[in-house]
């Protein structure tokens, strides 16, 4: 039975790039530009930030960068659940997304936690 390695930094991809076809998918309307152009740099600076973090030669720098990470995904939360209140996006993909984000979430901060 072969075991699947657990990747972060592929599941912080795959959230930036669904987040971003997410977002093609916005009204172009003000209103879903600006909240679609802020989830699509929350979500994909979680991602960049995270990769920026795993080329630190120190903790420290790590849980800073890592820190930005966890950051960026708590905002990419809170613009998902204001555009699922505005109804103005695909309503089934909102859940999937913020179930992905929560987890992300919990994964960075417990990370942060265990490198203090």
């Amino acid at each position: 039975m072969s075991v699947k390695k657990f990747d972060l930094e592929n599941r912080l991809v795959e959230f930036a790039a669904h987040v971003a076809l997410f977002c093609k998918k916005l009204p172009k309307d003000m209103v879903g530009q600006y909240y679609g152009n802020q989830l699509l740099r929350s979500g994909g600076s979680a991602a960049l930030n995270f990769g920026e973090a795993q080329g630190t030669n120190s903790n420290k720098d790590y849980i800073n960068k890592a820190s930005i990470s966890l950051k960026e995904l708590k905002e990419s939360r809170v613009s998902l659940k204001v555009l699922h209140k505005l109804g103005c996006a695909d309503q089934s993909q909102i859940p999937i997304l913020l179930d992905e984000a929560e987890q992300l979430i919990k994964i960075m901060a417990t990370i942060i936690k265990n490198k203090k």
